[in-house]
Order: C-alpha cells, then sequence, then structure tokens
C-alpha cells in the first residue's frame, strides 16, 4: 500500500483546498430550505466553487453529472440532484462536495435539518457528526488507521445504529481517492500505522435502522436497505506530530 506523505508546500495548498470547501458547505446550509430542487443547490454549489478558481471534483467523476451529492433522508450518499426532486420541511439532506484548488483536492460532508424534523432525524445527525469526532481521537502518528474505525463504530453502536460496510473512506491529495481505505467499523487488523503528513477523508455513513444499503437503478444513488434514515459527515484531516488537523473546517 503506498500512502503519499505530503509535502509542506502541499499541505499548504490543501489548507487552501480545505478552507474553501468549508466555506461552500457553511453558504450551502443557508440554502436549504423547503421548496428548492436539489438541481438547485447543485447549480449554486458549482458557481461558489467556481467563484473561489477552484475545479468541482466530483463533476463528470467516473460519469458523475453534478458538482455536490445530494442525498435525502433514506438516501446515504451519491444522490443525483435533480428538478423534479423538491426539498420538504422534515427532510434531512446530506451534501458531499469536493473542491480541487490548484491540482489539490478537499473532500467533506454535511448532514442537515430542513426546518423542523422529528427527534430521531436530530439526534441521528447528531451522532453521525461525534462519531466522525470520536474517531479522529486516534488520528496521530504513532496510532493505528484502524483505531479510528473502531471508535466510529463503537459510538455509533450506543445508538444501536448501522454503520454502513459498502462505503468507508480515502486517502485524498492530487487525487479525490487515494490509499488507504478507510472503514468506519470494527476491523481485526490494527491497519497501518499513522505518520505525520498524511492526508485522509475520514466520513461516517450511519444509518437509524440496519448497516445494508441497496443501489438504485441510476447505478449511484446509494439508499438504506430497510427504508431507515441516513447521516454523513466528512472531513480531510491531516495526521500532525500532535492532534490531528482538520483542513476542511
Amino acid at each position: 500500500m503506498s500512502v503519499t506523505i505530503k509535502s509542506a508546500r502541499e499541505i499548504e495548498l490543501m489548507r487552501q483546498a480545505g478552507k474553501i470547501l468549508a466555506k461552500v458547505h457553511e453558504d450551502l446550509a443557508k440554502v436549504i430550505k423547503p421548496g428548492i430542487t436539489t438541481k438547485e443547490i447543485d447549480r449554486i454549489a458549482e458557481e461558489m466553487i467556481r467563484s473561489y478558481d477552484c475545479i468541482p471534483s466530483f463533476l463528470n467523476y467516473n460519469g458523475f453529472p453534478a458538482s455536490v451529492c445530494v442525498s435525502v433522508n433514506d438516501e446515504v450518499v451519491h444522490g443525483i440532484p435533480s428538478s423534479k426532486r423538491v426539498i420538504r420541511e422534515g427532510d434531512i439532506v446530506s451534501l458531499d462536495a469536493g473542491v480541487i484548488y490548484k491540482g489539490y483536492h478537499s473532500d467533506a460532508a454535511r448532514t442537515h435539518a430542513v426546518g423542523e424534523v422529528g427527534k430521531e432525524a436530530e439526534q441521528l445527525i447528531e451522532v453521525t457528526r461525534q462519531s466522525f469526532f470520536e474517531g479522529i481521537k486516534y488520528a496521530k502518528a504513532g496510532h493505528f488507521l484502524h483505531e479510528i474505525s473502531g471508535a466510529i463504530n463503537d459510538y455509533a453502536d450506543r445508538f444501536g445504529y448501522g454503520v454502513v460496510r459498502d462505503l468507508i473512506g480515502h486517502g485524498i491529495g492530487t487525487q479525490m481517492h487515494e490509499e488507504p481505505e478507510i472503514p468506519n467499523f470494527r476491523q481485526r487488523t490494527r491497519g497501518l500505522k499513522l505518520k505525520p503528513g498524511m492526508t485522509l477523508a475520514i466520513e461516517p455513513m450511519i444509518n437509524a435502522g440496519r448497516f445494508e444499503v441497496e443501489w438504485t437503478d441510476d447505478d449511484w444513488t446509494v439508499v438504506t436497505a430497510d427504508g431507515s434514515l441516513s447521516a454523513h459527515y466528512e472531513n480531510t484531516v491531516l495526521i500532525t506530530d500532535g492532534e490531528p488537523e482538520i483542513l476542511s473546517l
């Protein structure tokens, strides 16, 4: 497994990419309201990304037709924006977006509550977010990759949630998907030893029900097999000599 260690210059470029993506997510949060279509969210996202002289990482990636994945309610990830899909009060909406800045990628996802949502939905969003922070307690030089996976899994388990197994996090840099693969569920092995300069996209995808998922007919959109709600939280993280640096916050 060849995991790239980033130089100081590369880290600075990824830092800039992450700052831009954090701002894009912050601004997109303000446009998610009842009545907006997922296609309109995508149009706004692409405009924002390009306004920072960045390229949307997702657009045309393996044929994906949009700049942001917009996944609603039981959609886990990779929802294709559509002019027919209207966001409604009570929905939960996961936005997964990436930017390329001067050849370097940043990748991050957030799940948003639209207006008043049920207690279950609120808790799922918060637990998914917190599971990321539980995981990155171990994102430190000298620790092992799968300690991150175990911590995410253990936290979600406390709430009886299903941790998606068919989709995982990844290394990131000049490519959106690099080594290593980063599962969100407990592993039997320790995984690789973390070193300063590694950059990782850590992204818990948590279902309110069981962990199983299915792909829909568009071959992109992933949904929960039992129809339960799903949430997604992701950041690009730099391993340092000390605490991890979250580049996309």
